[in-house]
């Protein structure tokens, strides 16, 4: 990028470098660009002229109907324009949305729905029938359709509201805990906005964007890889090109005909896009950037999307607790030769801190592995009405505990080496034993299950279940997988099971995960694929 290209870039982000909520950026666009396109997906594109006036009926038909500032609403469906625009106009008057994986199994999106207290729910395209269960359940005043919040979107008389400020939630993304069930990280304007301006005033080439860009949101929304993306491209005024659902055909399609120069996705999806037989004949050369993340990805599949796609990729290494992104591996980090910094997370972002901290909670010396913590304006206000586990996850400094435990080079790169906790990544999903042994536990002929991640050369890990069976009985692993499967998001599901006599434990009775994964990742240099 040449200097002068580089300064009009610039100077393009640095006019709203001061804008911190969904309100305050709506309107900017609105007035500077009525006329070019916000959002975009297959049954509905909105202007920001449009979605200005759509987000701001949003906005007052839920206050018609009595929800409130601080209220809950919640959307069960893939991602899609009306998505985005529901929870850009709930955000506009400080009313907090909860997407729901779309994946998820019946009993566990109603206990989301139930546990964020949610007024409204939005039903997506295809998920009618779930009027009937899901917008049954007794918290909610009313269940819409999708073709009856697109009538909300469009009909409803606006009224006068005050618009919610930097520090006042909007959204709760639900992540699995180690108790088996999820917790809803509660994020606000700030959480997903101020960082930009220390960006800005220190900024990468990669992160100022132009006016011709567009940015395609494939990951799921209920992730903050989906809707980060929509907000990404709200932020800078440009195009959200939305996709239901990632499919290998309309990425390339997103590529080729609909003017995405950017996107996110995770490793296991990258190499989806790069084996399909499509991939080789596709015109990349208006991508310009590829950001990767969610979960570690193979030296060997990330050069050979290098030398395929032809642009520049990003890893981007955070959590939902971190609001997304806190640390990032920039485009001159990565050669299609490989290096070793490209088995780094890269560095933190500006404004961002990170330390590496020991068992006595103080800060190791650069080199020497412990515990990543984080601290920056992305880290969440706090889990919904769980203050305990608020605060086991951050401290009164603000310090968010990652749950990983790596190291700092001396140029502040930050490596990975293990999990801290327990979970699982298979594709880019955070998976806990927890959750997968409660949904094993009952079978009649399990006496006890553990759940580990093994290695796997198309998710990274795969979820494997190591049961013991009851006296006098016999388990066969197709009965307990499916068993599994009738219980729980097909993501959690085990892709196979071990039996053995007895699982191991220390003295206090606490079952041994290390012991029983080390046999599978024997060769490994990490214990993380």
């Amino acid at each position: 990028m040449d200097e002068a290209t580089y300064q009009r870039l610039l100077a393009r982000a640095q006019r709203t470098a001061d804008l911190f909520t969904f309100d305050e950026f709506i309107r900017f666009w609105a007035k500077d660009k009525p006329a070019g396109i916000a959002l975009d997906d297959d049954d509905l594109t909105l202007t920001y002229g449009e979605l200005e006036d759509a987000t701001a009926r949003v906005a007052s038909a839920l206050l018609g109907m009595g929800v409130k500032k601080g209220d809950r609403i919640a959307w069960f469906g893939k991602n899609a324009t009306a998505y985005f625009t529901l929870f850009f106009g709930a955000a506009r008057a400080g009313i907090v949305m909860t997407p729901v994986g779309w994946r998820l199994a019946e009993p566990e999106a109603a206990f989301i729905i139930d546990n964020a207290e949610a007024k409204v729910l939005f039903l997506g395209d295809g998920f009618e029938a779930c009027a009937d269960t899901l917008g049954k359940r007794p918290g909610l005043i009313r269940c819409f359709t999708a073709d009856e919040a697109r009538k909300l979107m469009k009909d409803s008389p606006r009224i006068e509201f005050e618009p919610s400020g930097a520090n006042d939630a909007v959204l709760q993304l639900y992540t699995s805990g180690t108790t088996g069930n999820p917790k809803g990280a509660v994020l606000s304007n700030a959480n997903l906005f101020v960082l930009r301006k220390a960006g800005i005033d220190n900024p990468h080439p990669y992160s100022l964007l132009d006016d011709d860009e567009a940015i395609l949101v494939a990951m799921p929304c209920a992730h903050i890889g989906g809707t980060g993306l929509g907000v990404m491209s709200l932020a800078a005024g440009l195009p959200g090109i939305v996709l239901s659902e990632f499919e290998p055909t309309r990425v390339f399609d997103a590529v080729v005909n609909r003017g995405v120069t950017r996107f996110f996705i995770v490793p296991a999806a990258l190499q989806m896009l790069l084996n399909h037989p499509d991939c080789a004949k596709t015109d990349f050369s208006r991508l310009r950037y590829i950001l990767y993340g969610a979960s570690p990805i193979p030296l060997e599949l990330l050069r050979q999307c290098i030398a395929m796609f032809g642009a520049e990729f990003i890893q981007a290494y955070g959590m939902t607790e971190t609001t997304g992104t806190i640390c990032t591996l920039p485009p001159e980090d990565h050669s299609v030769e490989g290096n070793q910094r490209m088995r780094s997370a890269g560095k933190p972002l500006p404004g961002v801190e990170i330390m590496i901290r020991g068992s006595d909670g103080k800060a190791v010396r650069t080199g020497e592995i412990g515990e990543i913590v984080t601290r920056s304006s992305n880290n969440m206000l706090g889990y919904w009405k769980l203050p305990e586990a608020t605060a086991s996850t951050m401290d009164a400094d603000g310090w968010i505990a990652t749950g990983d435990v790596g190291y700092l080079d001396q140029d502040g790169y930050v490596y990975i080496y293990d999990r801290a906790k327990d979970m699982i990544i298979s594709g880019g999903e955070n998976v806990y034993p927890a959750e997968v042994e409660s949904g094993i536990y009952g079978h009649p002929d399990v006496l006890e299950v553990a759940v580990i991640g093994v290695p796997d050369e198309k998710w990274g890990e795969a979820v494997k279940a190591v049961c013991v069976p009851k006296p006098g009985h016999t388990i066969d692993a197709d009965s307990v997988i499916g068993w599994a499967r009738e219980r729980l998001a097909g993501f959690k599901v085990p892709k196979s099971v071990d039996v053995i006599a007895a699982l191991p434990r220390n003295p206090s009775g606490k079952i041994l995960r290390r012991e029983l994964r080390a046999p599978y990742w024997e060769g490994y240099e990490r214990q993380v694929n």
